[in-house]
This record gives structure tokens, C-alpha cells and sequence, in this order.
């Protein structure tokens, strides 16, 4: 398997300077940051994303992200005392859309525009593969909302490797608009 991964890497690596003028798919893996503006609260998680070029400079994408159940503090002015507290509170993001790139150089901006579900959950159980599998396979309606994500970014490549860095505003729409700020920022593979 080792073999194989890098025998991958040398051929992509051959073909990259005939491929340059337009990318035909990637891959990407990268951490996100959400910060849910209705609680007030921080999530943080993993995600990954599939991109395949429909035109020099267009990308559709699809990406998932899963952000785990986060930890605050509370100070008791009576007594001092200082407690932490895990929310139990996940979410999972899909998204679909297109990128347009902003230049053709191997270092350029981004604006994007997904479409996409943002699933709330409050779960117990510890944040591991089985837990984020089960809350995959046990996605409900009335947890599930629709959601908005014009954002924009930059990133850089040397090669088929290279590295984005995303911001923006992630709305959800459950019985209003909520605007709230994603940041993503990982390592993605052209070929």
C-alpha cells in the first residue's frame, strides 16, 4: 500500500506541470472552526472535501465536516470555584457548490457559494468514529436545517500540494436567518 501511495505521488507529481492549466480534481482534508451565533458557542472539528473542475477556473465541491462536542468554563462568584463543562453538542455540515478561482498563479484568492445541511445534535456519548458514523447513518428531519455558505479565501500550492485557508458566513435558516462565522483551513491534492 506504501508502494502504491508513493508511486501515486511520483506520477502526479510528473504530470503536473501538463495538468497546470486546469485542475480535474481534488481532494482536500482540513480543521474547521464554527461559531454557532444562536448559543453563542465555539465548535471545533474535521472535515473533508472532493472538488472536480468543470472549467479552467471553476470548481464544484462537495465537503463534510463533523465538529465535536465542546468544553466551557464557569466561574460562582459566591464561592470562586471554577467548573468545566462538555456541551454534548455536535454538529455536521454538508455542503455543495462552486469555487472560482481568482487567478491562475499557484498562489491566488477564492469566492465560493455552497449550498447545503447543517445537522444539530446533543449526544452524550464520547466524540470517536463510531459516535460521528452513527450520527451519519441517524440523520433526522427535525434536526436537519438548510443552509447558505457565501465565503471566500486564498491558497497556495507548490505542485499538486498546497494549502487553503477559508472564511466565511455560514446561515442556517430554522425559523429565522443565523449568521454564523466558518473558518477552514487544511492541506488539499490536485491531479
Amino acid at each position: 500500500m506504501k508502494r502504491f501511495a508513493l508511486l501515486l505521488l511520483l506520477c502526479s507529481i510528473a504530470c503536473a506541470p501538463r495538468s497546470s492549466a486546469q485542475d480535474h480534481f481534488a481532494v482536500g482534508a482540513y480543521a474547521d472552526y464554527f461559531r454557532l451565533s444562536q448559543t453563542d458557542t465555539n465548535s471545533a472539528g474535521l472535515g473533508g472535501r472532493l472538488g472536480f473542475g468543470i472549467a479552467p477556473h471553476v470548481m464544484l465541491e462537495a465537503e463534510v465536516s463533523y465538529d465535536f462536542g465542546v468544553t466551557f468554563t464557569e466561574t460562582f462568584a459566591n464561592s470562586g470555584s471554577l467548573v468545566f463543562q462538555r456541551t454534548d453538542m455536535r454538529l455536521l455540515h454538508g455542503l455543495f457548490g462552486p469555487k472560482v478561482s481568482l487567478g491562475h498563479s499557484n498562489f491566488h484568492f477564492f469566492v465560493t457559494a455552497k449550498g447545503g445541511f447543517l445537522d444539530t445534535m446533543l449526544d452524550s456519548r464520547p466524540a470517536t468514529l463510531g459516535t460521528f458514523v452513527s450520527s451519519v447513518n441517524n440523520l433526522r428531519s427535525q434536526n436537519i436545517s438548510a443552509v447558505f455558505y457565501p465565503g471566500g479565501g486564498v491558497e497556495g500550492r507548490i505542485s499538486p500540494i498546497g494549502l487553503r485557508l477559508d472564511a466565511g458566513d455560514e446561515m442556517y435558516f430554522n425559523s429565522d436567518t443565523h449568521h454564523n462565522l466558518r473558518l477552514a483551513f487544511g492541506p488539499y491534492f490536485r491531479f
